[in-house]
């Protein structure tokens, strides 16, 4: 059963499209993964899911409920975790998620069962009556997973829910958010730019330019990717690149330093790739396809660490509308 469902979704600025013509579904359960560079339309994407934004043209749905006609609705059915920590250090995590339940008007009972049920998810229970200034970055990121589940949301976005925490933190997050999603039967749609991260996905839509240019399963994504990779090091890339086209007819692009080849049974590629070139080789490996390959070989470029440009902001806009429509 698709619980998101765009079509057609276009969103102009005066002259510039971000999102051009765009269609896809989320099924209830999934844990939906958007790739791409800054520009790329994700922002957009989301912001017009988020009730946030109005398409220029096209359709985006949520739970049923028309994203542009019925925001109060899709507001009601969805929790949002951006990027940048929106929490008040000045408050407790009890007064934090207290206020989170006040914008949703909880009932009051009910609230402090959730409250304390989603504290003790998230393993913060002890920590209820202390300051959020007090918290470490992986712990004031537990706790706004709890918010943004608090009013019981079928859907969370989560705006690169991981970055600027360790490897560590990371590997604990992700287990919060699986367990979560099971426990709380919720759909997660997330962006994020850690390759490994976007494993956890059931499946990733890779966007460019505004367009979805891939749209499939982790595994599936990586069977574009034809064979082995080759990366090598060698005294002058450039000259290497040139040698690698007129001698084996495959492109090799340049990312980091490296030279990155595709080629079938890579291992046996590597020796003659070595006896052709008439530059120093440093350093050669062979790794097998991963996500970012792909995005490479989709965009021609590697996934940036980019910073989701409003994350901040739009919390703060999402909440000023929210209390806006509820009065």
């Amino acid at each position: 059963m698709s619980l998101i469902n765009v079509q057609n979704l276009t969103k102009r600025f005066k002259t510039l499209t971000a999102v051009d013509d765009i269609s896809f579904t989320v099924n209830e359960g999934e844990v939906f993964g958007f790739l791409g560079p800054n520009g790329a339309g994700k922002t957009t994407t989301i912001n017009i899911l988020c009730t946030l934004l109005s398409p220029s043209a096209g359709r985006a749905e949520i739970a049923g409920f028309d994203c542009a006609k019925h925001s109060d609705k899709v507001r009601a059915a969805i929790g949002l975790i951006f990027q940048d920590t929106t929490l008040d250090n000045g408050l407790t995590a009890y007064e934090n998620l207290k206020f989170h339940a006040y914008l949703y008007n909880l009932d009051r009972r009910l609230t402090e069962r959730r409250i304390d049920e989603m504290l003790n998810i998230v393993e913060l229970s002890g920590r209820k009556k202390d300051l959020i200034r007090n918290f470490s970055g992986g712990m004031k990121r537990r706790l706004e997973i709890a918010r943004g589940l608090l009013h019981y949301p079928r859907v969370l976005f989560l705006d690169e829910p991981t970055v600027g925490l360790d490897p560590q933190t990371r590997n604990t997050m992700w287990g919060f958010i699986q367990d979560l999603r099971s426990r709380e039967k919720i759909t997660v749609f997330m962006t994020t730019h850690y390759m490994e991260e976007a494993e956890n996905c059931d499946r990733i839509a890779i966007m460019d330019h505004g367009k979805i240019i891939a749209l499939d399963t982790p595994s599936r994504l990586k069977e574009l990717v034809h064979g082995d990779i080759v990366r090598v090091v060698t005294a002058d890339n450039k000259q290497a690149a040139i040698e690698i086209e007129n001698k084996f007819g495959i492109i090799a692009r340049e990312e980091n330093g490296s030279l990155s080849v595709e080629t079938e049974h890579g291992d046996e590629f590597i020796p003659r790739l070595v006896n052709a070139l008439t530059v120093e080789t440093r350093s050669v490996s062979l790794q097998k396809p991963t996500l970012n390959d792909v995005f490479l070989r989709l965009t021609g470029r590697t996934i940036r660490e980019d910073l989701m440009e409003n994350g901040r902001a739009v919390m703060r806009e999402f909440v000023r509308t929210h209390r806006r429509a509820q009065r």
